[in-house]
């Protein structure tokens, strides 16, 4: 697929985010000049390097020079010096989302799916169902599809795939033919005013879908309930709880499988399994499955597809697993108190060993903001690690650490968590903490995962020497 006659030269203003590294290699693969710049090394970047697009490694107005367009991400300040050097040169700059809403127009068919949690599971498990259904889609995700190794594929056939994202009201420029609102909880309230605020903007985002096209709805998550009235265009239910088009029932969970029946007053019942753990991945596989149906694709081919789903990378990915001792380690992007909670659960519903888990807090304020929530979701874990905040875009705000969730823990009772603020220390101090049947998880959005090869070191030093 041609999309222009000409190449064009575009540049990334941090493309090694998971959503713009998507997009500029999507674009590669189309034609385009691609350039970036990042101002860390990351798997991504050295990915993007490896297949061809030049990287800069650090933010520099020499990076700018004669490119047709510049994209940058939310997280990039209006005074990065490579924005100051286009405007300069008169180089259209545009956002991320902005160009995925231009993206997003090249197919006859567009999914845009939203929601506070999931988005990137259940963005990948559509793909996988269209993918498997002949349908040649192209998907466009925030995460490492495990099917593809990629978190992008081009396909030539009428779908796109993409993650609506509302941080930054990103996923207003978007307009897709269908949307999928997966949940709706307080977050990003650094962009919203309110919650009030954060429930008008989802309303927007499900109006703005065609005549033709069709809003996919969690009939179960209480804020989209209570938008549910004002979007008003054709519109299609799903849950679990509350009486909805498409419901799951007979839920059954055994380790990282699950199982359960879908039951429609529409399409005949049937059973389905997936290879992953938990309630939200029912909720996850059955949005996936709500638009399907509605698409046309056949039962069998959701049934197949669902199947055959192998995941995607840092969404409960077992990095680490010892059968003779019992012992896994289990890498979650985890980050808001919702999605710890959701993720534990799945471990205590499937498994009956001893968890220790291992969170660096995300952002300072949804630290401040979460603590209490967070605590309470942490809880339920059998030992608690807590390690220093991952700032990411924010500047650390005064008196904020990640002694605010452990001074939570205390309130609650919790009898064995511990604060390692350095991450790098972690693993020295599991070498005398670790035992037969016990299950790490490490939670975070930030770089906590760089610790599991540490871990790894210690379990197969303990358990697999002779």
């Amino acid at each position: 697929m041609n999309l222009f006659n000409k190449s064009k030269k575009i540049h990334f203003i941090g493309i090694g985010g998971i959503g713009m590294s998507g997009m500029a290699e999507f674009l590669y693969n189309h034609g385009f000049k691609i350039t970036g710049s990042d101002i860390s090394i990351s798997e991504r970047t050295k990915y993007l390097s490896k297949i061809g697009i030049k990287v800069f490694n650090k933010h520099d107005s020499s990076n700018i020079k004669n490119q047709d367009l510049v994209v940058y991400s939310s997280a990039v300040k209006k005074n990065n010096t490579e924005i100051i050097s286009s405007k300069e040169l008169h180089i259209p700059l545009m956002k991320r989302s902005q160009m995925l809403g231009e993206l997003i127009k090249i197919k006859d068919t567009s999914i845009g799916v939203a929601g506070t949690h999931g988005k990137t599971t259940t963005s990948s498990m559509l793909g996988s169902i269209l993918y498997e259904s002949k349908l040649d889609p192209t998907l466009i995700i925030g995460g490492i599809v495990n099917k593809f190794n990629s978190n992008n594929i081009s396909g030539n056939g009428d779908f796109i795939v993409v993650e609506a994202d509302e941080f930054d009201k990103s996923f207003l420029s978007l307009k897709p033919t269908y949307a999928i609102l997966n949940n709706l909880d307080k977050e990003h309230l650094d962009t919203y005013k309110n919650l009030n605020n954060l429930k008008n903007t989802f309303c927007e985002y499900a109006n703005s879908v065609p005549f033709y096209g069709k809003v996919v709805i969690n009939n179960d998550s209480k804020y989209l309930i209570d938008i549910s009235k004002k979007i008003n265009k054709p519109s299609m239910t799903f849950g679990i709880n509350n009486d909805s088009d498409i419901m799951a029932k007979d839920i059954k969970f055994y380790k990282n499988k699950s199982s359960f029946r879908i039951v429609s007053k529409i399409y005949d019942d049937f059973n389905l399994e997936i290879e992953c753990p938990g309630l939200h991945n029912v909720y996850n596989a059955l949005a996936a499955t709500t638009l399907s149906l509605d698409m046309n694709i056949s039962i069998n081919n959701i049934k197949k597809s669902l199947k055959k789903y192998s995941g995607v990378k840092r969404r409960f990915e077992i990095r680490y697993e010892n059968t003779k001792n019992n012992i896994m380690i289990i890498d979650d992007y985890a980050h808001h108190p919702v999605e710890i909670k959701y993720t534990i659960d799945a471990i205590k519903s499937g498994w009956n060993n001893r968890l220790i888990s291992i969170y660096e807090p995300h952002l300072y304020s949804r630290t401040v903001e979460f603590k209490k929530e967070t605590a309470e979701a942490l809880q339920l874990s059998d030992k608690i690690i807590i390690t220093d905040i991952f700032g990411s875009r924010e500047k650390p705000i005064e008196n904020i650490t990640s002694k605010i969730i452990i001074n939570e823990l205390n309130s609650l009772g919790h009898k064995n968590h511990i604060l390692i603020e350095n991450k790098n220390k972690i693993a020295d101090y599991l070498k005398n903490e670790l035992n037969k049947n016990d299950i790490i998880l490490v939670m975070g959005a930030g770089k906590i995962n760089s610790i599991i090869y540490d871990v790894i070191k210690v379990l197969k030093d303990k358990y697999e020497k002779n």
